[in-house]
């Protein structure tokens, strides 16, 4: 998929403001909802005993794996995607499509139960991002230019996920 040079400019404007706040420490001044409890939580060594060090990256330090070289933004198999911190249920494959991102997308969750959301306000612009909800392993984005029914595209790093084939 081809980028337009103005898509790319804007690409790049944001991620170079982003990674300015990260290199000036600013993030932590950059305001967060939160707040909330977890049913499974984990000491920081914990998590880190468990999970790669990539899975480690996305689920408790919010970051984002490379697009189209992850494990599950092509796949087709029918099954479901489970948290990889807490092996619950999050996406089924019937949710999946391929919007042409580089990450897994989906239109939907299994349950409304089974994710939260927070502003992410890390790339200046607002975001809602995803967590699990039992654990609150960051998952990815939702954007609101996904198929319908929902018109709602989560666009999930395939390091959060654990999938189970049907």
């Amino acid at each position: 998929m081809e980028m337009e040079r103005r898509t790319l400019f804007k690409v790049g404007a944001v991620m170079g403001i982003g990674a300015m706040v990260k290199a000036l420490g600013l993030e932590s001044v950059i305001a967060k909802e939160g707040g909330e409890t977890f049913e499974v939580t984990k000491t920081d060594s914990e998590w880190r005993a468990i999970l790669s060090t990539e899975q480690y990256r996305v689920l408790r330090q919010e970051a984002t794996e490379s697009p189209f070289r992850n494990q599950y933004h092509d796949q087709k198999t029918q099954g479901t995607y489970h948290c990889v911190g807490c092996d619950l249920p999050l996406f089924s494959s019937q949710a999946k499509y391929d919007s042409e991102t580089g990450w897994p997308s989906f239109w939907e969750p299994i349950s409304v139960e089974a994710v939260g959301t927070k502003t992410d306000w890390r790339l200046i612009i607002p975001r809602t991002e995803v967590h699990c909800a039992r654990c609150g392993g960051h998952q990815g984005h939702i954007f609101k230019d996904g198929p319908q029914p929902t018109g709602l595209r989560y666009c999930i790093n395939s390091a959060a996920l654990a999938f189970h084939p049907a």
